[in-house]
């Protein structure tokens, strides 16, 4: 059973969404596509598209000294970082989620929820989220709020875990 898929615009109104290229490369596409989310890892995308953020989870190849070490605690099983210097933008921004048909999208990469259509695709309903930290927090995720994402981004790329690094070109350095 294919999972839910999402698209997290800070656009109203979007009726349609048309095959672009690829912002990053995958060898697996072919063409220009539309990107959606599942609604596993939706949490990651719950940001302005600009904001850097760090994000993992502990997966089924993850050592028990791994999941200790960057879950801790934790009763989350996720985990979104971003820098505090977005804090404020993040807490200012209304975003809209876009939830498509299944139909059309196969799966470009489980571990991040890609998922990838090669035909135009319609949103088959809009949502407004106007607090970003609220729904975040909603569900099963951490956040955390670091003064820098860098020293957390290259341990977790060293480390056992299921991760995503998104947007860490607007990273602070």
């Amino acid at each position: 059973m294919q999972p839910r898929l999402f698209h997290i615009s800070e656009e109203d109104g979007i009726e349609k969404f048309d095959p672009r290229p690829s912002p990053s490369f995958f060898s697996a596409i072919k063409g220009d596509v539309v990107f959606a989310i599942s609604g596993k890892l939706l949490h990651n995308y719950l940001l302005p598209r600009d904001c850097p953020r760090v994000t993992y989870y502990a997966g089924p190849a993850t050592s028990p000294e791994d999941r200790q070490t960057f879950l801790g605690q934790s009763r989350a099983t996720h985990v979104v970082a971003i820098e505090a210097g977005w804090f404020r933008r993040v807490n200012g921004t209304v975003l809209y989620c876009y939830e498509f048909a299944t139909g059309n999208f196969t799966c470009l990469d489980e571990v991040a929820g890609y998922y990838i259509s090669y035909e135009q695709e319609i949103p088959v309903s809009r949502r407004r989220i106007d607090d970003i930290f609220g729904e975040l927090l909603k569900g099963d995720a951490e956040l955390r709020v670091l003064p820098e994402l860098w020293t957390l981004a290259n341990a977790v790329k060293e480390s056992s875990l299921s991760f995503s690094l998104i947007r860490m070109r607007n990273a602070v350095k």
